[in-house]
């Protein structure tokens, strides 16, 4: 009895130690998702941004969370995995600043 509860309790502490570590795992693309998410909402509220072009990004910028939950499965995120994150990032900023820099402007 006394073994399993042992055995319990090192395999929760484990869990939540795995959670911890997995939860700071990309603080880069943490930051740089919320910078961009930022912008998103300044180009909506300025007008620089249409409702489908604002759409449109935010689909971007949900397409890279999907990425990053999906290297975060396992437990790893490895390089190559951040490395492609930072790519679709990098695509997803230009887009930001193509799109508020078009000339089309929403009726505020």
């Amino acid at each position: 009895m006394k073994r399993i509860h042992i055995m319990t309790l090192a395999a929760f502490a484990a869990m939540s130690f795995a959670s911890i570590a997995s939860a700071s795992d990309t603080p880069g693309i943490d930051a740089r998702q919320a910078r961009q998410h930022q912008r998103i909402v300044q180009g909506e509220r300025s007008g620089q941004l249409t409702r489908g072009e604002a759409r449109r990004l935010r689909a971007g910028q949900r397409h890279i969370r999907h990425m990053k939950q999906r290297a975060k499965a396992d437990g790893k995120v490895t390089r190559l995995e951040r490395r492609r994150m930072h790519h679709a990032l990098d695509r997803n900023s230009r887009r930001i600043y193509r799109l508020k820099h078009n000339r089309r402007h929403r009726k505020v």
